[in-house]
């Protein structure tokens, strides 16, 4: 093959297995470096070849070159961003770079036309580091390219200018660019991350490329064939199939009068096939069209089938070393790297073989080279997904971040003053120095003006839907009496549960011993690839159970992000020391998946898995009682019957509980007489606002699995209206790349109606329907044939809104969406997506202006929040919404309406530790040690000097308040030297009063640590009042004592004074000479 790669002729490539192909490519690559074009068959295909080539070549010369849009020529697609820029860059590479590169590529993007070189060259600006450009030009042209203005740059086609730093996100690269200059200079060029907004690498030189779509017209665009340089080889794996298909497009085009998507935009055939033929071209498939002049056989077999049989594994490896192969196992990660090796070791018996840290998409034998390649995940029968490397920017990266910033009008709670409205910042002189404040209307039009160093006292107001809060004039009792009375309430409340947790935490329980061989095996062969936040989660949950305290831990992922198979380790790890473990779940049909989840993962294992639901016979539910309590069972699942006292069991281990939030109350405090002395593993995707609340506040352990499995896409999610033509599209995009679809209708009467529907507007279509009003088995059967692929198209209710796993079911409709709460519609959205496919779902609803407020707040939050791993997000928004009626029990909605949840929270966070410092001292003397001893919770810090970050520092106002409540929380050193560098990352050079500022927090600590409460800069004078309790422990401290001494000392400065205030006397120091932040820091340093 490699000696053909240099001459201009056709081949056609025979006895091709596995990855084969791609590490010849690679290889070839690297001995010629010569320019290839790889066109595969789908974009699939083509994707499972560029992560080989991108392992095995680890180079950024392997480029993709994506079709324009997610659904290729159909009317509701749109162009991609993230595929624009990668078109684009293959075009800007192929146009400056002299080195060679390989480009992989599929018929779709084949078919569509891209701009010359010479057109984006035209359209194009270099720019290196050192060079002399006027901003004003660069703005010019900016604006002119069709560049957006941003405050800030999170998608291709954006640009923002703050000072002498300028954020662009070209079509050119993964990542934007920050270009800093000094005067016209360009002082240096970063990439930056759009997420985190901070600086990721230096680069010296760059080019600025347009919208590839935008400057696009059928005079200046050509294929991409036409455009690749003349010696480059293409492989291609099916000619015949990719003229086919562009012959269907054209027809399809001219019969649908598709005018978005015009002929004119498409390669000619006639061209296409010519424009192979002058290339030396590589076959890998019989053709018609074109006939080879050489047969190349490569020799190859596929990898033979393990299924995880590791005798025969050991024995084909052996086999091979004998007949002079050399063996390769390819990992994914080093920690499948290391369960191999230590299965082996296990097994004890000779085997040669080396392992690659290296994903593999499939394992080939080459007769030729004598080298044999395994995958560790055919090895294992584990899910193989491709990972796309080559771009990774987040769309809409700052949308969760802009639900918390304060618009102006909005309604905030101050914990000392009570709700006001929010009115902006405010610049005040005092002493003739600027400084920068909050303002605060209240009641009678009072205003407060609030210092930028106590933001940490004001909370954005979330409250009941459509509710106003009653504002109160600045002094009023009000406020006070209804803290007080809150703060009495949930004290009452939360005794009651840091009791229970108080209890456990001192309880003995049964610690498991560490991982078994057989454990490890078990986790070897999980299908999918473990995510970061699995693999801390399990070893947390682990951790716990190897404990003797009983475990109560929640485990908070969004939906498919790998809950189940953590349940199914926890529970094999409690089996392996032969205890049970008892599953509950909230539905029949969950009971039901659960167990054949279980069943399918375990049984090449020696563990008995059974179930419990209403479907089941009195005679099989008397089998399952007598085999539960003589401990014929390992592993039950069941609905709430678990938790009748009729069920006793012979020795359990572990309870695990399935998305809590679905049980009423009587069912979670029957749970609570089993708790007491077993581990407990709740698992839950939406967490109601009450389990939350509860996790946060430390009474229970919580692990959150929030990284999504590796190249899973978020779902693409559209609220439409009851459209017979959009339905129809999506159900057939969906059918035609082998997919099935959900249609949710919560309506029983009229639920076969819908069915008629479908059928109409899809003959061809396999439907079935399933409700919760038909017999148990038929249901079952039902789901059963759809989870087995024999249907296409699952009309149901929401009886699968819980944990049916369907990973072929890529599409969902949710019709009447409106009618649903937030938990439920993250649900059912969560039902598809579980592959490495994109996924649709679809909210039908009525016209949005005739749907009720909280409906349309409803939508347009799960709208937002499509994301990966968004639960928790839907969790707090959902509070939001409903005005969280049971945080801790019905009589708490009333405060919370009358704060807001922020608020409340805070004051439960002082109830909770004043009642863990009161009662339970004991208990959580070393579960909640604090790192930093300080006295002072918060100091107030009162000064005329000029402590702010300038407008023209930090232009847009929100932003500035975002910096500014960052800074109020940040609270160790290390965390404030990570600020200064990102301020200065991304807003250059910190002015001299930015730098005061950043100082009062070290001032805080410090005066924190001293026992100050406030301190008063005013007319180069210092005041730092004490504590203003007299009994506090703080006077009869060697630290009080040690500052009495050392103010002694240095009394000519500084002196210390009691004072009358409106509060009585006070203590306070009295220090003269004071004109910056760093002087006042420096003496109260020297106290201690």
């Amino acid at each position: 093959m490699i000696k053909l790669l240099s001459k201009n002729s056709i081949s056609q490539i025979k006895g091709i297995a596995g990855s084969g192909l791609n590490i010849r490519i690679a290889s070839a690559f690297l001995e010629l470096k010569m320019n290839m074009l790889l066109i595969m068959g789908d974009s699939e295909e083509a994707m499972y070849c560029l992560n080989d080539l991108e392992s095995f070549l680890e180079c950024k010369n392997i480029l993709l070159f994506p079709s324009s849009y997610n659904k290729s020529h159909s009317e509701d697609s749109s162009p991609d961003s993230s595929k624009l820029l990668m078109r684009s860059r293959v075009l800007e590479k192929i146009t400056t770079d002299s080195e060679p590169n390989v480009i992989v590529t599929y018929p779709d993007a084949l078919y569509e036309k891209i701009v010359t070189q010479q057109t984006l060259k035209n359209k194009s600006l270099k720019i290196k580091k050192g060079q002399e450009i006027d901003l004003e030009n660069l703005n010019q042209f900016l604006f002119d390219q069709d560049f957006e203005k941003v405050d800030f740059v999170c998608e291709p086609g954006e640009f923002s200018i703050r000072g002498g730093i300028v954020d662009i996100f070209s079509f050119s690269f993964q990542y934007p660019y920050r270009i800093e200059f000094s005067g016209n200079k360009i002082e240096s060029i970063r990439s930056f991350d759009t997420n985190s907004q901070l600086s990721i690498q230096n680069i010296e030189k760059i080019v600025l490329v347009p919208n590839i779509s935008k400057i696009s017209t059928p005079k200046n665009t050509k294929s991409i064939l036409k455009l690749i340089p003349k010696k480059t080889s293409v492989i291609c794996d099916d000619l015949d199939g990719i003229i086919n298909k562009l012959e269907k497009l054209y027809t399809k085009i001219k019969t649908q009068n598709l005018e978005f998507n015009s002929t004119e935009n498409l390669v000619i055939k006639s061209d296409l096939v010519n424009d192979l033929k002058l290339r030396n071209l590589f076959l890998i498939n019989n053709s018609q069209i074109e006939t080879p002049k050489k047969i190349i056989d490569f020799e190859q077999v596929p990898q033979p089938p393990i299924n995880k049989d590791f005798n025969k594994l050991i024995e084909i490896l052996n086999q091979n070393h004998t007949s002079g192969y050399l063996n390769y196992i390819f990992c994914v990660n080093s920690q499948q790297q290391s369960r191999l090796n230590e299965i082996f070791e296990e097994i004890k018996v000779p085997v040669n073989y080396k392992t690659q840290v290296l994903p593999l998409y499939r394992g080939f034998t080459d007769r030729e080279s004598k080298i044999a390649c395994f995958s560790d995940h055919q090895i294992f029968e584990r899910y193989y997904r491709y990972s796309n490397k080559s771009i990774s920017f987040r769309k809409n990266s700052l949308k969760l971040k802009e639900l918390t910033h304060l618009k102006f009008g909005d309604f905030v709670t101050h914990i000392d003053h009570g709700i006001g409205k929010f009115g902006g910042l405010k610049k005040i002189t005092l002493n003739k120095k600027e400084q920068e404040t909050v303002k605060l209307i209240y009641g009678d039009g009072d205003i407060l003006y609030l210092s930028i160093h106590s933001l940490r006292k004001i909370t954005k107001y979330n409250s009941a839907d459509g509710q106003h809060p009653k504002i109160y004039k600045l002094g009023s009792k009000s406020w006070k009496n209804l803290k007080e009375k809150t703060k009495k309430k949930i004290k009452n409340i939360a005794f009651n549960l840091i009791r229970l947790y108080a209890k456990r935490i001192q309880k003995i329980g049964h610690a498991f011993p560490e991982d078994s061989y057989i454990q490890n095996e078990l986790e070897a062969s999980f299908i999918y690839e473990d995510t970061p936040d699995q693999i801390k989660t399990l070893e947390e949950i682990k951790s716990d159970m190897e404990n003797n305290r009983p475990m109560d831990r929640l485990v908070c992922g969004d939906v498919g992000f790998g809950k189940t198979e953590i349940a199914i380790r926890a529970a094999f790890k409690c089996v392996d020391d032969s205890k049970q473990v008892a599953i509950l779940v909230p539905t029949t049909i969950l009971a039901f998946q659960h167990f054949n989840t279980f069943s399918e993962r375990l049984k090449k294992f020696p563990v008995r898995v059974n179930y419990l639901n209403r479907f089941k016979s009195k005679k099989e539910k008397n089998e399952i009682l007598n085999q539960l309590e003589n401990g014929g069972i390992d592993i039950i699942i069941g609905t709430h019957q678990l938790v009748n006292k009729s069920i006793k069991f012979k020795d359990l281990g572990l309870l695990i509980v399935d998305e809590e939030q679905k049980f009423g109350v009587s069912v979670k405090e029957k749970l609570r007489d089993i708790k007491n002395n077993v581990d407990v593993l709740t698992l839950t995707a939406t967490p109601i606002p009450r389990t939350l609340q509860f996790s946060l506040m430390k009474a229970r352990d919580l692990s959150i699995i929030s990284t999504p499995p590796s190249n899973r896409y978020p779902i693409e999610t559209e609220v439409i209206r009851f459209n017979e033509e959009l339905i129809r599209n999506a159900i057939n995009f969906e059918i035609s790349r082998g997919g099935q679809i959900f249609f949710i209708h919560n309506r029983i009467q009229n639920i076969s109606e819908i069915s008629d529907f479908l059928k109409r507007l899809v003959p061809d279509s396999r439907i079935i329907i399933s409700h919760g009003r038909m017999n148990g088995n038929e249901i079952e059967k039902n789901f059963l044939s759809f989870i087995n692929g024999e249907f296409d198209v699952l009309i149901a209710t929401t009886i699968i809104e819980n944990g049916l796993d369907v990973p072929n079911a890529n599409t969902i409709f949710i019709n009447d969406a409106q009618n649903f709460g937030l938990s439920d519609l993250h649900q059912m959205r969560g039902r598809v997506g579980r592959s490495n496919k994109k996924a649709f779902c679809f909210f039908i609803t009525p016209e949005i202006s005739n749907l009720t407020d909280m409906s349309k707040k409803r939508i347009k939050a799960i709208e937002e929040f499509s994301e990966l791993g968004s639960g928790v997000q839907i969790a707090i928004k959902d509070l939001e919404i409903r005005g969280s009626g049971d945080l801790l029990g019905a009589e708490q909605s009333g405060f919370i309406n009358q704060m807001g949840f922020e608020t409340y929270k805070k004051i439960l966070d002082e109830a909770i530790e004043e009642i863990k410092e009161e009662k339970f001292k004991s208990v959580f003397k070393n579960k909640d040690k604090k790192q930093n001893n300080f006295l002072v919770n918060d100091v107030h810090i009162d000064s005329d000097l000029e402590l702010l970050f300038p407008n023209d520092y930090i232009s847009v106002t929100t932003e500035r308040l975002e910096i500014y409540k960052k800074l109020n929380m940040i609270n160790h050193e290390n965390g404030l030297i990570n600020f200064k560098k990102e301020l200065e990352d991304r807003f250059g050079k910190i002015p001299k009063q930015g730098k005061e500022l950043i100082n009062t927090v070290r001032l805080k600590w410090i005066a924190s640590k001293l026992g100050i409460e406030r301190i008063v800069i005013k007319n180069n004078e210092c005041l730092a009042f004490f504590i203003r309790d007299k009994k506090s422990i703080f006077y009869k401290s060697e630290i009080f004592s040690t500052i009495l001494t050392k103010v002694k000392t240095l009394s000519n400065n500084m002196l210390m004074i009691e004072k009358e205030t409106r509060s009585g006397k006070r203590l306070l120091m009295k220090v003269k000479n004071i004109s910056s932040i760093n002087k006042i820091y420096s003496i109260l340093t020297s106290l201690t």
